[in-house]
């Protein structure tokens, strides 16, 4: 496999295109774009990722259509993630706007949420939490998920971690429109330093959802 060199601004052209005009002849057209500027660079990263953070994938380019209104047959952005324990881990996205990176809990069973909100709700890890989500936020990471518009059955209005009760997922994000380094190998080292500063989220997160703990 080649060594990782950067993401190519062609990339970021394929998906402005993609946008414009997402067809099955446009994919055919343009298929070797991709795999040379998107497919080949993104799993080149994810080799260069993986030794710290785990076995990870590439999420295929093909949209799920079958119960969605939008029958649109490609997504117009790559995404690679690495798990950590079942809807949790690390995961990064090119798109035509540039990279996105993120990490955090972003599936959830019913069982899953439940220990969640049960870690959440108890006293020394709910605010071993708070203060991670703090520190992460303060880094310049938005925090972000779904979220309920109320609070969960049974909680007291007055709960002191409420908003984080409230979420269904929970994630930290930032986003770096078209900066100069994404062409380059300096791209691994940005993702690598996004993704060791959201570590401790990660890994409380995946404690909290773990059924094993």
């Amino acid at each position: 496999m080649s060594a990782f060199t950067g993401i190519p601004v062609a990339a970021l052209d394929f998906y402005e295109d993609l946008e414009a005009d997402n067809s099955k002849s446009f994919w055919a057209a343009h298929r070797s774009v991709y795999d040379d500027a998107v497919r080949a660079p993104m799993t080149a990263l994810l080799a260069e990722l993986e030794p710290e953070f785990g076995d990870g994938k590439l999420f295929r380019p093909h949209r799920d259509v079958r119960f969605a209104k939008d029958k649109s047959p490609y997504k117009t952005h790559q995404g690679l993630f690495v798990e950590s324990y079942s809807g949790a881990g690390y995961y990064a996205q090119i798109d035509a706007a540039g990279l996105l990176v993120a990490g955090g809990f972003y599936a959830s069973t019913p069982a899953q949420l439940a220990r969640y909100r049960a870690a959440v709700d108890d006293e020394r890890r709910g605010r071993q939490l708070a203060r991670i989500v703090g520190r992460v936020r303060s880094t310049g990471f938005e925090i972000g998920g779904d979220r309920l518009k109320t609070r969960p059955r049974g909680v007291a209005d007055d709960h002191p971690r409420l908003d984080l009760l409230r979420h269904r997922s929970l994630t930290a994000s930032i986003r770096h429109v078209s900066p100069d380094w994404l062409a380059t190998p300096e791209a691994a080292t940005q993702i690598r330093r996004s993704w060791r500063a959201m570590r401790p989220l990660v890994e409380w997160l995946t404690t909290a959802v773990d059924s094993t703990e």
